[in-house]
């Protein structure tokens, strides 16, 4: 195995925890939270995908 990318776990950490936000948000029957925690979730699996990407063309994963 090689060295661990703290970089992705950060990100799959954040995308979880968007992931159980939205979660939390339908038990309170709160839209704003939802839409909120579904923006963030977005935006986190985006730049973890452009930052995996980044690292391929470097050639460093």
């Amino acid at each position: 195995m090689k060295n661990i990318k703290w970089i992705f776990v950060f990100y799959a950490i954040a995308a979880v925890a968007s992931m159980c936000a939205i979660g939390v948000a339908v038990g309170m029957s709160s839209p704003t939270i939802a839409i909120i925690a579904i923006v963030a979730l977005i935006l986190i699996m985006g730049n973890g995908f452009k930052t995996k990407k980044k690292y391929r063309e470097q050639g460093l994963l």
